[in-house]
């Protein structure tokens, strides 16, 4: 069983995919199953997305930079959302940012971080990495080293990463493990090549998991076999 977990979401799942806002069904479900792992002792971390929030389309007139810059601001939005919620259903959780100073969230310090952890708060970092051009999962991939996490768990809607496009093909094969080295050999997309070759270099296990099967991200951390997971070489 891993102690302590950074968990990448996406935006969606407090929207259902595709859509935007919030949908009280997704958030209801997304608190059960956060609450799960909080009653096993796990100490968690999460980044979020903000595709509920803004699409890329929707910046197609603007310059990468800005584009980058308003989606972070997006995260932030999702990130004391969630805390809310969280909060409202009896979960101690804590937002924490560098990229604003709105009393909502605690600065960003180490020992800060470190001291919500050890006390059972889920720790929901908001803003991306705060520069433009990088995304959550590269976010994801730098809290999860600066917090020593055990794993990273990137919850999609898909059940682990395939030799090809399921969607495409029908023969797909899922694959149950894999080295970084592997999977770069084989061109397969788990995470973007920054957060990718972050988790290589540090040796950052990533579970790849359909975060909407009730009680897959529990099953993923305590050790029972779904999803991909991704090894150091």
């Amino acid at each position: 069983m891993y102690k302590r977990v950074l968990l990448k979401l996406s935006g969606e799942v407090l929207s259902g995919e595709g859509n935007k806002g919030f949908s009280d069904d997704k958030i209801d479900f997304l608190v059960e199953e956060i609450k799960k792992v909080v009653e096993h002792g796990i100490e968690l971390g999460i980044v979020i997305g903000a595709g509920n929030v803004f699409r890329g389309t929707e910046f197609s007139r603007l310059d990468a930079k800005t584009a980058d810059q308003i989606g972070m601001m997006g995260t932030l939005i999702n990130a004391l959302y969630l805390k809310a919620i969280l909060r409202n259903k009896g979960i101690k959780a804590v937002a924490i940012s560098s990229s604003t100073n709105s009393p909502s969230f605690e600065p960003y310090h180490y020992d800060t971080i470190e001291r919500y952890l050890r006390t059972n708060h889920v720790v929901i970092f908001g803003g991306g990495t705060t520069l433009p051009y990088f995304t959550t999962d590269t976010a994801a991939a730098i809290r999860a080293i600066e917090i020593g996490a055990d794993v990273l768990i990137k919850a999609t809607k898909v059940d682990g990463v395939y030799d090809k496009d399921p969607k495409q093909y029908p023969d797909a094969q899922r694959i149950e493990r894999i080295t970084f080295k592997e999977a770069i050999e084989k061109g397969l997309k788990i995470m973007d090549m920054e957060a990718f070759s972050l988790c290589q270099r540090y040796s950052k296990p990533v579970i790849v998991i359909d975060f909407f099967i009730p009680e897959n991200l529990l099953s993923a951390i305590i050790g029972e076999k779904t999803g991909t997971l991704v090894l150091p070489d």
